[in-house]
């Protein structure tokens, strides 16, 4: 397809795409740190397959990426976010993982370069402060998505949850944000267990949440990680509902859980389920162009939240570069103001992952567009009832 071939702009890991090996004046640089192997690596290949679609040309200027493998490690996206500042990138991108993305945030505060994270915690962007001025990112926060978690579990009677999360900072966000809103609509939360990405078995944190008799479970993790608990809840005899993140929205936490996760409700960027979206879903029209255009690339079913969450990132480009372009040259400290400026300035832009309005305040910008509630049945994610 002619469309996808203009779209295609990387042909593999680290490839740089600008024509010269050195940057000229009129070329903006942008540096992706993503997951490709370890633990997280279903999530950051989606991101690195998108980021290879995007245009060699953004507002009238070429455009050069380079794409580094973080292993799933905070050190290393710390590293590799350090190499592109010595490198006088124009904006960074990463990383897929929320602790990952908040140690880049910690490691790079001063630098006065913008960073478009791919993490979900709502900390990464709030609250603002020095640091965060500089921050931006396209998932939907877990405060944002914990919200269509308890009104799903307040519509279905439930009344005590079992938290199963990760033990870094993607679990502890999400604990925060559940134990929030949860105390908020009366649910008592009965019990807190954790467990590691690399872990190969959770079978003393499932006895423990059974133990306490929840109405539902939520798990808390992200990627294929996500199924451990959750098949062991299923194998112990748990009967109660059990709620995922949309950290676990991808077809390989499908594949690894089978048929344990069918009846299992999770929320999930709207670009996943576009066609049961109506038509009237202001997100439908871009993921009506993207998804098939990905899915003709990577193979069909490959889509994922994270994917549209990193092509969203190019529509923030779009929106952001020619304004910044007015004001000043890429590759100067003038350009990457400007280029925060625009972001900033981001307001009724429709992406996969929602529609985007950022302010001075709010550096994610979503509202409730940004996710739909999902069941999982017969092993594939079928749309809920959309909230009225």
């Amino acid at each position: 397809m002619k469309k996808t071939s203009q779209l295609i702009g990387l042909a593999s890991l680290g490839l740089l795409m600008a024509t010269g090996g050195a940057a000229c004046a009129q070329t903006m640089k942008v540096g992706v740190t993503v997951p490709l192997t370890g633990p997280a690596a279903t999530i950051g290949i989606g991101a690195r397959n998108s980021i290879s679609m995007f245009p060699k040309k953004i507002g009238g200027l070429d455009v050069e990426y380079q794409i580094l493998d973080d292993a799933s490690a905070p050190t290393n996206a710390v590293k590799n976010a350090k190499r592109f500042l010595g490198e006088d990138v124009d904006v960074i991108v990463g990383s897929s993982t929320s602790s990952s993305a908040l140690a880049i945030v910690e490691a790079i505060a001063g630098a006065e370069t913008p960073l478009i994270a791919l993490g979900a915690s709502s900390r990464i962007v709030a609250p603002m402060d020095d640091k965060r001025h500089w921050v931006f990112k396209t998932s939907s926060s877990d405060s944002l998505v914990a919200t269509a978690i308890i009104k799903h579990m307040q519509e279905h009677g439930i009344k005590t949850v079992g938290f199963i999360g990760f033990n870094d900072a993607f679990g502890e966000s999400w604990l925060t944000e559940i134990k929030t809103y949860a105390d908020a609509n009366k649910i008592k939360l009965v019990g807190v267990e954790r467990f590691n990405a690399g872990d190969t078995s959770a079978t003393a944190q499932v006895l423990r949440t059974i133990a306490a008799n929840p109405d539902a479970v939520l798990i808390a993790a992200a990627g294929t990680p996500a199924a451990l608990p959750h098949v062991a809840l299923k194998e112990r005899g748990y009967k109660g509902k059990i709620y995922q993140t949309h950290g676990a929205a991808t077809d390989d936490f499908l594949r690894i859980g089978g048929k344990a996760v069918n009846g299992s409700y999770l929320p999930v960027g709207p670009n996943l389920v576009w066609e049961q979206l109506p038509d009237s879903y202001p997100t439908k029209a871009v993921s009506a162009q993207y998804v098939p255009l990905y899915e003709e690339k990577f193979g069909k079913g490959s889509r994922t939240t994270f994917a549209a969450q990193a092509y969203d990132v190019l529509l923030f480009l779009e929106r952001a570069v020619p304004e910044a372009s007015k004001k000043a040259k890429p590759g100067t400290k003038e350009f990457r103001h400007a280029l925060r400026d625009a972001l900033e300035n981001i307001k009724n832009l429709p992406a996969n992952s929602g529609v985007y309005n950022m302010t001075a305040t709010d550096h994610s910008g979503q509202n409730d567009y940004s996710r739909v509630m999902v069941s999982v049945q017969n092993e594939r994610f079928v749309l809920e009832p959309l909230e009225k």
